[in-house]
């Protein structure tokens, strides 16, 4: 849990990220491609082609390292969005929208958030990015995104991707069990845990990508989310994994951490980006 003292910090940094973050866009430091249909291979539906798609907001400089974002929405909804308070902060965001429950189910949503990384990787450096310094992270139903993306490696390997070139994870509020959605398309009471092939649980390897695992306070955060990722936490220090970090945010909720965890995220990327 973080301390009073890191807390109060942290308040006092975020009374300044807003407007900070507004004067940056208005520079003229960063540019911004929107819609780009990630997915192209034949026999894609109208919602295919309509939800399949990104935004990138990236820095006018080369070498950067970029996020690839996925939003919240609990697999049923949501939409692309770069957080103000997430652009201009030195790396690029690759906000990608994906296919939802009830049109489609489990797995569409998972291989469409692995077409969005690896479309990421196949064309981040025609922005200026380093494709060495890709990151992949998430809130709520992104963080599951992020998580099964990141340890599941059949999901990019499907690409010819090896999901071990991912720089690091960031999932934020997470399920690390099976979600729920996935759960209800099979008709599983929301307070039944399932870990199976779906849960990132699953796949926990001493060798995946670093990973920052971030909720919000266990006392206001949805129904075990706090308890779920310090399990995996504890099941990476178990199988031997070098650099798994979990992170409580103390006094935030599962809605208002995701600004909070955007500041240690930023930390991450730099540590993680500096060597290489």
């Amino acid at each position: 849990m973080l301390n009073t003292t890191f807390r109060l910090a942290l308040l006092v940094a975020l009374s300044f990220v807003p407007s900070l973050a507004l004067a940056q866009s208005a520079t003229p430091g960063s540019s911004l491609k929107k819609d780009i249909l990630y997915r192209s291979e034949e026999g894609l539906d109208d919602y295919a082609k309509k939800q399949c798609r990104l935004d990138v907001h990236y820095p006018n400089t080369k070498g950067f390292a970029t996020v690839v974002w996925f939003h919240g929405g609990g697999l049923t909804g949501g939409d692309k969005a770069i957080p103000q308070y997430m652009r201009d902060q030195g790396y690029a965001v690759v906000s990608a929208n994906y296919r939802h429950n009830p049109q489609v189910n489990a797995p569409v949503y998972i291989e469409d958030a692995a077409a969005a990384v690896a479309w990421t990787f196949e064309n981040i450096e025609s922005f200026g990015g380093d494709p060495e310094k890709i990151f992949v992270s998430g809130h709520s139903a992104g963080g599951y995104l992020t998580s099964m993306v990141t340890l599941d490696k059949r999901w990019l390997a499907a690409h010819k991707i090896d999901a071990d070139r991912i720089a690091g994870a960031i999932p934020h509020s997470g399920h690390t069990i099976t979600h729920f959605t996935v759960r209800k398309e099979r008709g599983i009471d929301r307070l039944k845990v399932v870990v199976d092939d779906l849960a990132p649980l699953n796949h926990v390897r001493k060798d995946a990508p670093p990973l920052l695992l971030t909720t919000g306070d266990r006392n206001m955060e949805m129904t075990g989310r706090y308890e779920e990722n310090a399990y995996l936490w504890r099941m990476f220090k178990e199988a031997g994994h070098p650099d798994c970090k979990l992170r409580e945010l103390e006094g935030f909720n599962h809605g208002n951490m995701v600004q909070p965890a955007a500041l240690l995220m930023k930390t991450f990327v730099e540590a993680h980006s500096s060597g290489k």
